[in-house]
C-alpha cells in the first residue's frame, strides 16, 4: 500500500539523511507523488500527505513536512497547498 511505504520513506530519510540510499528513498517518494496524484490529483496528494505525516509525527516525534519539497514538480499547486496541510496538533479538540 503507498500509504505505508510512504511512511517507510518518510522515517527512514528523517532517520538517517545521509545514508546511502536517502537520494534512491526521495526519489521514491517523488514517484509515490506522482503515482497518488494520477489517481486523484491534488486532492489526494494533500489526503496522502496528511495521514503520512501525522503516522511519522506519532511514531517517530519527527517532521516530514520538508519532504514535501519532493512533491513540487508534480502539480504546480502543490508547493503552495502543501504550506496549509495541518498535523493532528492543529485539529481542533472536543471541549
Amino acid at each position: 500500500m503507498l500509504e505505508e511505504e510512504l511512511v517507510d520513506l518518510f522515517t527512514l530519510c528523517l532517520q538517517a539523511p545521509d545514508s546511502a540510499d536517502a537520494a534512491a528513498q526521495k526519489l521514491r517518494i517523488t514517484e509515490i507523488g506522482r503515482e497518488i496524484h494520477s489517481d486523484g490529483g491534488l486532492d489526494a496528494m494533500v489526503n496522502f500527505f496528511f495521514a503520512a505525516r501525522n503516522r511519522v509525527l506519532g511514531e517517530t516525534k519527527l517532521d516530514p513536512a520538508a519532504l514535501s519539497s519532493l512533491w513540487d514538480a508534480v502539480d504546480p499547486k502543490w508547493a503552495e497547498e502543501s504550506k496549509n496541510i495541518p498535523d493532528e496538533s492543529d485539529a481542533p479538540t472536543a471541549e
